[in-house]
């Protein structure tokens, strides 16, 4: 199994930065990819990066040159660089991590919220 605790959210004005924080642990070695995903009230669950254990990321066409999805392999963490912020950004953010192909697991979300 594998254990995820998000970090980083908070309020920001618009056109402001935050870092998103994702520190992993249990079987982090069996991790195919791990991603952050993102939640508005009334809205699905989207999203937002994604990243392979080769380091191959993958974006939203929504924050493509905004956000930036990173890892680090010593740190068991994983990042998510956010610039250029707007009002639409906010949401509950959550880590995901995909083990084995086959297991999602779930971070407890942390908000974002993004002042005009």
């Amino acid at each position: 199994q594998v254990q995820l605790v998000e970090s980083g959210g908070g309020l920001v004005q618009a056109g402001g930065s935050l870092r998103l924080s994702c520190a992993a642990s249990g079987s982090i070695f069996s991790i195919n990819a791990m991603g952050w995903y993102r939640q508005a009230p009334g809205n699905e669950r989207e999203l937002v990066a994604s990243i392979t254990s080769g380091g191959s990321a993958n974006y939203a066409n929504s924050v493509k040159g905004r956000f930036t999805i990173s890892r680090d392999n010593a740190k068991n963490t994983m990042y998510l660089q956010m610039n250029s912020l707007k009002p639409e950004d906010t949401a509950v953010y959550y880590c995901n991590a995909l083990e084995r192909l086959r297991y999602h697991y779930w971070g407890q979300g942390t908000q974002v919220t993004v002042s005009s």
